[in-house]
């Protein structure tokens, strides 16, 4: 009886593995593609997010000299 069973799991085994779609690696493909693209801009967007911060750094850095100067008046 367990002989049975486990031949009869075996092929719906094998039925769900040839129910996979056609399309299975284009999908598999297009989402490695999609995440490599996420990555991409998530690292964009984190370099900018600096440069952002490094200007604003900049700005209240002569902002703060400015001050100074007239203070110095």
């Amino acid at each position: 009886m367990t002989e049975r069973n486990t031949v009869k799991i075996k092929r719906a085994e094998d039925i769900k593995s040839a129910r996979k779609p056609a399309g299975d690696v284009e999908l598999r493909t297009e989402n490695a593609r999609l995440r490599s693209e996420l990555a991409t801009a998530q690292q964009r967007i984190a370099e900018l997010e600096q440069r952002t911060a490094d200007a604003l750094n900049r700005i209240d850095w002569v902002l703060d000299s400015l001050h100074s100067l007239q203070g110095n008046d």
